[in-house]
C-alpha cells in the first residue's frame, strides 16, 4: 500500500509548490505505559498539539494498558479497568493512532516508516517505545502448547485458558516479574512452583538475607520455590502435561509452565536499519534520548542509557518528559541523568522494598541490618562512609518505613542520628520526617518526579483532595507507593492553611 498526503488544513505549499506539513510530524512507535506517557507529555506541553502533527503506531490490537498492575486481572479487574486510555481520549486530544500497526521498516533518508500491513507515515521526529519482551532460554521442549509467557492482556487470556485444563503451574524465573506471574497463577487455584536459577529470589531488589527470608515467606503461603535450579530440558510427563527435568537430576512435573526469568530490550529495528545498539542490546541514547540519528530517539525498556537499560516504569516516564521537551522545545535544554531505581510492592501478600544501592556496591558503604525471625521481618539500611547519608535500604516482611527512608535517599537529607534508628522498633529516637520537614524542592513521587511544592500549590489553588492532586500532578499514579506521603503533604497545607485563615483579622 503507498501512503500519500492530501493537502489539507494541516499541510502548506512550499517553495515551488512542494507540499509541507504545516505541524510537525511526530510519529511514537510503540503504545505500553512509556508511549502513552510521552503523548500525554507531548499534548500537555504543546497546548494540545498546537504545532504537533502526533501519530501513535501500537503492534497491540488495543492502546496502552497498565502493566504494572496485570496480576488483578485474574482477582477481577477488566481490560477496561486497566486501560490507560481510549479512542476518544486519544480523538479529543488530536492524536493519530493506529492498532495491529507493527512497525517493519524505518527509511531515515525519507524520514518514513512503514508497517507490516504496508501502510506509510512520514515523520519529522520518530520516537521509539518498543519496549521489551520476555526472554525465553533455548531449553528443547520450551516451544509446547502451554508453554507461555507474561507480558500483555492477550497473554493473560492465553494463561486463563491454560490454567482451566491444569492443575499444577511452573514459574520459570524468581525475579520481580517471575514473582507476579506466580500469584497469577495460584490466584486460578493451580499447584504453583517457581524455579529460579540463582540462590536467591529477585536478586536485583533485594540482598542474600532478604531474598533467603521472602522464599520461606513465600513458601509459606503455599507456593513452591526452587532456587539455584536449571531446566535442562522439558519432556511428556507420566502423571502431568510435562516433566521438567534439571541439571543434577531432579525432575518436576506440571501442567503449565510460564517463562518469565527476565526481559530483553525490543531494538531489533535499531539493529535492522543502522541506529546504534549496546554490545548486549538496548538502543543507545544520549541525554535528550535521542539515537545516532538525532531526529529518532528511543524511550523504555528498548532504551539504553549510560551503558544501563532501566526495567521499571518511572525510568520510562523521565525518559518520555525530557524527549517531549526536546521535541516540542518547551524545555530544549532537558536531560535524562538517571533514574531512582527504589520500589515497594506486595507478593502475594509479603511487603519489599528497595531503595537505592540495597547491595551496598558503593565504595565504602555501610550497612546497618535488622532481623526479626518471630515476625518475618528483615530491614537494612545503607548508608555512605560517613554514615551522613542514607544511600540504601532493604525491607522484606514490613515497608512500613519506606516512605521515610526514601525522603531521606531521595533528597539526600543529613542524618541526625545513628542510622540503626531508622529501622531498629525499640530506638529511643527514630527520624520521621514530616511534611512540614521537607524543602519545597524535596521530591514525593520519585514515578513523576513531583515535588512538595507542586502538591502544596495544587491544594491552595483548590485541589484539596488526593484523587484531585493525583489528577493535576499524576502524583502517586506510577507505582502507588508514595501515596501516604502525598496525602501527608495535602493534610499539611491544608493545616496550614486553616491555621493562617483563623489568625487572619477580618
Amino acid at each position: 500500500m503507498s501512503y500519500r498526503y492530501v493537502l489539507t488544513s494541516k499541510h502548506k505549499v512550499g517553495r515551488e509548490g512542494e507540499i509541507m506539513p504545516s505541524k510537525q510530524r511526530v510519529v511514537v512507535v510503540g503504545n505500553g505505559m512509556v508511549g502513552h506517557h510521552l503523548v500525554q507529555q507531548l499534548v500537555t506541553q504543546n497546548k494540545l498539539t498546537d504545532h504537533l502533527d502526533i501519530t501513535v503506531l501500537s503492534a497491540e490490537d488495543r492502546l496502552a494498558y497498565d502493566r504494572v498492575q496485570l496480576s488483578s486481572f485474574f482477582s477481577g479487574k477488566t481490560e477496561t479497568d486497566l486501560a490507560l486510555t481510549n479512542e476518544q481520549t486519544y480523538a479529543d486530544w488530536g492524536v493519530t493512532f493506529a492498532v495491529n500497526a507493527k512497525v517493519t521498516h524505518i527509511n531515515k533518508s525519507a524520514k518514513s516508516v512503514t508497517t507490516a500491513q504496508g501502510e506509510q507515515f512520514f515523520y519529522d521526529k520518530l520516537v521509539l517505545a518498543t519496549g521489551s519482551f520476555p526472554f525465553v532460554p533455548p531449553i528443547p521442549g520450551s516451544d509446547g502448547k502451554h508453554c507461555l509467557v507474561y507480558r500483555t492482556i492477550n497473554d493473560l487470556h492465553a494463561i486463563k485458558k491454560s490454567a482451566a485444563d491444569s492443575k499444577v503451574g511452573v514459574v520459570i524465573g524468581g525475579g520481580l516479574l517471575g514473582l507476579e506471574a506466580a500469584n497469577a497463577l495460584k490466584k486460578l487455584g493451580l499447584d504453583t512452583h517457581v524455579i529460579e536459577f540463582a540462590p536467591q529470589l529477585m536478586g536485583v531488589q533485594v540482598d542474600s538475607a532478604g531474598g533467603r527470608l521472602l522464599k520461606q515467606k513465600i513458601n509459606e503461603l503455599g507456593v513452591h520455590v526452587h532456587t539455584s535450579m536449571a531446566t535442562e530440558n522439558i519432556i511428556n510427563g507420566d502423571n502431568a502435561r510435562y516433566k521438567m527435568c534439571f541439571k543434577g537430576g531432579e525432575t518436576l512435573e506440571t501442567d503449565m509452565i510460564l517463562f518469565s526469568p527476565g526481559i530483553r530490550p525490543f531494538d531489533n529495528l535499531a539493529r535492522e536499519f543502522n541506529l546504534e545498539v549496546g554490545p548486549r542490546g538496548g538502543i543507545v541514547i544520549n541525554d535528550q534520548c535521542q539515537t545516532s540519528t538525532p531526529d529518532i530517539y528511543a524511550i523504555g525498556e528498548c532504551a539504553l542509557w549510560n551503558n544501563f537499560i532501566f526495567g521499571l516504569v518511572a525510568p520510562g516516564y523521565s525518559m518520555a518528559k525530557v524527549a517531549a521537551e526536546h521535541i516540542g522545545q518547551t524545555h530544549s535544554d532537558a536531560q535524562f541523568k538517571g533514574a531512582d531505581m527504589s520500589t515497594k510492592l506486595k507478593l502475594m501478600g509479603v511487603e519489599v522494598g528497595s531503595i537505592g544501592d540495597a547491595h551496598a556496591k558503593t565504595p565504602g558503604a555501610k550497612s546497618f541490618f535488622f532481623e526479626d525471625q518471630l515476625t518475618g521481618v528483615y530491614k537494612k539500611v545503607v548508608t555512605n562512609a560517613q554514615s551522613t547519608k542514607l544511600i540504601g535500604a532493604v525491607l522484606v516482611g514490613d515497608t512500613s518505613d519506606y516512605d521515610n527512608l526514601l525522603l531521606y535517599h531521595l533528597n539526600s537529607i543529613e542524618l541526625t542520628v545513628a542510622p540503626e534508628s531508622l529501622i531498629m522498633p525499640l530506638a529511643a529516637e527514630v527520624a520521621t520526617l514530616s511534611a512540614a520537614d521537607l524543602p519545597d524542592d524535596a521530591i514525593i513521587c520519585a514515578c513523576h518526579k513531583v515535588d512538595k511544592q507542586s502538591i502544596t500549590h495544587g491544594v491552595l489553588a483548590g485541589h484539596n483532595d488526593l484523587a484531585k492532586i493525583q489528577h493535576l500532578t499524576k502524583a502517586s499514579t506510577g507505582c502507588g507507593g508514595c501515596e501516604k506521603l502525598v496525602q501527608s503533604v495535602i493534610d499539611h497545607t491544608l493545616a496550614q492553611s486553616l491555621e493562617l485563615s483563623t489568625h487572619t483579622p477580618v
